[in-house]
């Protein structure tokens, strides 16, 4: 008998242009609606993230950048291409994953880091 996988595997993947909404379900039955916003504002790259903790860069005006190409990169990840040009973070099954289930906490601290900043999705 094979050993569980450590993260869960995409089953399936759409992205919804109108809505803006990356749709990822996973087999062990975990289905996310991840924004496209959401999306670019924890870009996994060294851009977004900074070289390690406290260097990471908060991006603004982000409400209403839209995914235009889903690249799968091998069998671990996804590379998601940004109508704002941004295309160099590599989208792991295990970070979208996590950024599935943490939504509601990521999102509102995202939301906090702007108001701090005196900054604005727009």
């Amino acid at each position: 008998m094979a050993a569980p996988h450590p993260t869960p595997l995409p089953t399936e993947i759409k992205l919804h242009t109108q809505s803006k909404r990356l749709e990822i379900t996973f087999d062990d039955g975990a289905r996310f609606e991840l924004p496209c916003e959401y999306l670019r504002v924890y870009s996994p790259s060294a851009e977004v993230r900074g070289h390690g903790v406290g260097n990471e860069v908060l991006q603004v005006g982000k409400r209403h950048v839209a995914i235009t190409a889903l690249e799968p990169v091998g069998h671990y990840a996804l590379k998601i291409v940004f109508d704002d040009g941004h295309d160099s973070g590599l989208y792991s099954w295990a970070y979208l994953y996590e950024l599935g289930v943490k939504h509601d906490q990521y999102w509102q601290d995202y939301l906090d880091r702007l108001a701090a900043a005196g900054a604005s999705r727009e």
